[in-house]
């Protein structure tokens, strides 16, 4: 998808990019893979903000996206491109034929929701099985996966759905085995053991130019139920660590959340289980200063 650039006719325009998506289905998704989509404000049951920047907002519709793509042998069609607000990437529709119903017995079609790849089209077949080949949209176990492929929606547990990989441009390279392992590069640089029989889509995931946007105004962003946050070097003591000081001050040598805790590059892991997995850390890409 193309970027669209606008002409400053008004201030909210000025400066406006936005991504192009003319091409992509304009009718509602298909109301079974969907459901309601409640705003929480950022609430939880107690009626506690939890999440703090979180109101308002477009109202949305949830649409369910097969992640395990483990309909094993059974060829699907593209029938169309469409937007999704729950995520930066675009999903595709693929129908897998027909099937009876029970009761009339009456035919309906068997389609699910999948996040579409780079250079997948209408009308294109997609395939999901142990090993097929090395085409857009197909998924098959890493172990099948030739070294050198990108592929993304990547599992990390057999069976679970593809957590690595999911949004919009992102993807991973698969650069080898080692016993009954395949080691993949991520966009992080980090380098890891993935079990050869987790589930991998070829190709890399759509709408790589959503970094690209410039939304142009602050309306925008509340569009999308996101509040302003202020700083917390405008705050008063009482309200955050940063706050007070004569004159304008940086906030300190050590910044931290409102509640205290160190932030804005502070590593936070601890105790992983899967860093026995982990062959090149992501941090060891970055130069020490």
């Amino acid at each position: 998808m193309a970027l669209k650039q606008f002409n400053p006719t008004t201030p909210s325009t000025r400066g406006l990019v936005l991504i192009d998506r003319s091409q992509l289905y304009k009718g509602r998704p298909v109301k079974a893979l969907t459901e309601g989509k409640p705003k929480t404000g950022g609430r939880n049951n107690k009626g506690h903000v939890t999440s703090r920047g979180i109101a308002g907002g477009h109202k949305q519709r949830y649409r369910f996206v097969d992640f395990k793509r483990r309909r094993w042998d059974v060829e699907g069609t593209v029938e169309r491109i469409e937007y999704d607000p729950n995520r930066t990437a675009f999903i595709a529709l693929i129908n897998y034929g027909t099937v009876a119903v029970d009761g009339e017995g009456e035919a309906k079609a068997d389609v699910a929701y999948i996040i579409a790849p780079q250079r997948l089209s209408v009308g294109d077949k997609v395939l999901a099985a142990k090993r097929t080949d090395v085409k857009p949209g197909n998924a098959m176990e890493l172990g099948s996966v030739p070294v050198g492929t990108i592929v993304h929606n990547v599992e990390m547990k057999p069976g679970k759905g593809g957590q690595i990989a999911r949004s919009a441009g992102t993807y991973v390279q698969v650069v080898g085995r080692d016993r009954g392992m395949v080691i993949v590069r991520l966009n992080s640089g980090e380098q890891r053991y993935i079990h050869s029989e987790c589930m991998a889509t070829v190709g890399a995931v759509s709408n790589p130019d959503n970094q690209n946007q410039n939304l142009g105004k602050a309306g925008r962003n509340r569009w999308k139920g996101i509040r302003p946050l202020t700083r917390g070097v405008a705050k008063n003591p009482v309200d955050h660590p940063h706050g007070g000081g004569e004159g304008r001050t940086s906030g300190g040598r050590h910044p931290v959340t409102p509640w205290g805790k160190p932030t804005k590059g502070a590593r936070t892991r601890h105790n992983k289980s899967t860093d026995k997995m982990i062959i090149r850390s992501r941090h060891s890409t970055k130069r020490k200063g």
